[in-house]
């Protein structure tokens, strides 16, 4: 039912202005959000922070307004929609959800506000969407022009070349089916040209417009170092530069979370663990407090973070490596919503590439489906042991053209490089020479203990110090050497074999290594120590990093404030007021309801609902 009556810029304005608080539009919103209203289909790619949710909040509220009906909204996640829907309430829209957290009256409740129109946006589960019952109830609202648009968020997860893939997204292609005339809009914040090619194919989206913003965060600081102790790194890392903030820990195992947890909590943080193995309460509670209170650090598997709306996430570590690039931008994706200053840091090692490999090899997958997962982790690998800017690398593998940001490790600290072409022939030649020999082939260890000529008992118990090979890399360090495995693996000129031993192979891609034919450049095994802030624990943050004296006594009182009427809410802070709003406030010091209207973040609801609080926290004496 597309109409050219609901593109009305100024109605679009007055939403943005009035709703929600805001002056203007950011990069290519209102493109979209006009495109949308206008009733038209269309594919978001925005990342995360860059404000995806209003390109299709405004139009579901200017369409109806418009008498078009209501916009159903496709979430993944019941915390997300529960957090989504009390920021509407707050800002004054008719919004709901239906998920298992409701009992069956109240279910029945939100079914008729919806068959009399009186809800703007419903959020619902794609695993409810697709059943006969929510199925009849659209069928309900469309043969009463009641059905206007649906979003469907976190869109790459309908992919199996995405790394969320959840089968239950493959059925929302019945939405074009069943209700032709209903605009469709899908939106995420990853998707290579691949995932996207399956998103448009998987959703029906061929006739759709594709919009691409910058996939560029540049408050974010990326940096990669070389595992060496991996809790120790963390840790020292969050002392010295992200004390008593909130940040995201990710590990691989549940094991692995529950010991980062309790390492982290041993030394005063307050820091929970999150995976899917833990009592579905527990996980809950976890989450609410990460997401209610400050300074938390939740320790997770992949399983935590998808459409996690926390704006003053200062970190986001990864103390393994994820599967490829698409994985590991959506995860550090979550630091920084502010837009304020925070960290991608990530450690990584040769177990991590073996076990990476090992799990696409072992897997039960078609081979052209591992051979792409296979170039995804290789895209990975290369930024990881890149030796120019990550920013540039990271940006290259969406197709975004870019200059060197001057803000990642890389950047801060150029790496110094050697050639290891010489190195990595020497390997390959021992591991080559001693399967020769011995009929079977051996591990890292000590492929590595022959070269550099280490007499050890097993060296001896092969009889592999006869090797013409044995030796002739002692100029290298272990160190070193595990560098040109890394890279010789990531190159595929290396296998490894075995769930137990990891024992090294020789492949095809050995012979061009052997022969000369291809360099093999590493980065120097350094770690760079992260510099110690000079901004106190327990500081107000970045946001309030400008203000004077009497603005930060105001901004903390705010932010108190704030604190109890989220608890009231039921909320998490950021719901009421972002810490940039307060900030603001502060700053401009009001005196009057006039002068707190036009901040940021401040809409006519939230004016009328705590206009007159704010004003009596800031006349609060200054001390």
């Amino acid at each position: 039912m597309p109409t050219s009556a609901v593109l009305h810029s100024p109605n679009i304005l007055s939403i943005l202005s009035e709703v929600f608080g805001y002056e203007s539009f950011r990069g290519p919103q209102q493109e979209i959000i006009e495109h949308v209203t206008a009733g038209q289909d269309a594919l978001v790619l925005m990342p995360t922070g860059g404000g995806k949710s209003l390109c299709y909040q405004i139009p579901a509220i200017a369409r109806q307004s418009a008498g078009l009906g209501i916009t159903i909204v496709v979430s993944p996640l019941i915390a997300l929609m529960h957090d989504q829907v009390g920021a509407l309430h707050e800002a004054g829209v008719s919004a709901a959800f239906l998920n298992s957290t409701l009992n069956p009256e109240e279910a029945q409740d939100i079914e008729q506000r919806l068959r009399r129109g009186e809800i703007t946006l419903l959020y619902a589960a794609p695993e409810r969407v697709t059943t006969p019952r929510f199925l009849a109830l659209l069928d309900a609202l469309y043969a009463q022009n009641l059905l206007s648009l649906f979003a469907i968020d976190e869109a790459h997860c309908v992919s199996q070349w995405g790394h969320d893939f959840r089968p239950d997204y493959r059925g929302l292609t019945i939405l074009h089916e069943r209700f032709p005339g209903t605009p469709r809009l899908a939106l995420t914040a990853t998707a290579d040209a691949l995932t996207r090619d399956d998103i448009v194919e998987r959703l029906q989206l061929e006739n759709a417009r594709l919009f691409i913003s910058s996939f560029d965060r540049p408050n974010i600081r990326y940096t990669i170092v070389e595992k060496k102790d991996a809790s120790a790194q963390l840790l020292r890392f969050i002392e010295r530069e992200h004390e008593g903030e909130a940040g995201v820990v990710y590990c691989q195992s549940r094991k692995r979370v529950e010991e980062v947890a309790e390492m982290l909590a041993q030394t005063g943080m307050d820091a929970l663990p999150y995976h899917a193995g833990l009592d579905a309460s527990v996980r809950q509670k976890n989450q609410n407090r990460f997401l209610r209170d400050e300074g938390v650090v939740m320790v997770a598997t992949i399983a935590f973070g998808m459409g996690i709306d926390k704006p003053d996430v200062r970190f986001v570590a990864h103390l393994d490596m994820p599967k490829n690039i698409e994985g590991y931008y959506q995860e550090t994706g979550r630091a920084g919503r502010d837009g304020l200053k925070a960290d991608a840091w990530m450690v990584y090692g040769l177990q991590d590439v073996v076990n990476q490999r090992r799990m696409i090899d072992e897997s039960p997958a078609e081979e052209n489906f591992k051979q792409l997962m296979r170039g995804k982790l290789d895209a990975l690998l290369a930024l990881a042991e890149a030796t120019d800017c990550r920013r540039v690398r990271l940006l290259s593998y969406f197709g975004e053209a870019s200059h060197p940001c001057g803000n990642c490790d890389n950047c801060l600290h150029p790496p110094a490089v050697w050639d290891g072409t010489d190195a990595a022939r020497k390997l390959l030649s021992t591991v080559f020479r001693a399967e020769q020999q011995s009929g079977f082939s051996f591990g890292s260890g000590h492929i590595m203990d022959i070269l550099r000529g280490k007499a050890t008992e097993k060296v001896s118990q092969y009889g592999h110090s006869q090797l013409t090979t044995f030796g002739i890399g002692a100029e290298f360090s272990e160190a070193q050497l595990r560098g040109v495995l890394r890279q010789l693996i990531a190159m595929g000129a290396l296998n490894v074999q075995g769930q137990v031993f990891n024992t090294l192979q020789l492949t095809e891609g050995s012979r061009a290594v052997l022969r000369g034919d291809v360099k093999v450049w590493l980065r120097e095994s350094v770690n760079h120590k992260p510099e110690k802030r000079s901004r106190k624990p327990h500081a107000p943050g970045p946001a309030a990093a400008n203000l004077n004296q009497d603005d930060l006594v105001r901004y903390i009182n705010l932010k108190a404030w704030r604190a109890e009427v989220a608890k009231e809410h039921n909320l998490p802070a950021y719901v009421i007021f972002h810490d940039a709003t307060l900030a603001m406030i502060a700053s401009a010091d009001p005196q009057s309801l006039e002068d707190l209207r036009g901040i940021s973040g401040i809409g006519v609801k939230k004016l009328e609902a705590y206009g007159q609080e704010v004003l009596k926290v800031c006349r609060v004496q200054l001390k």
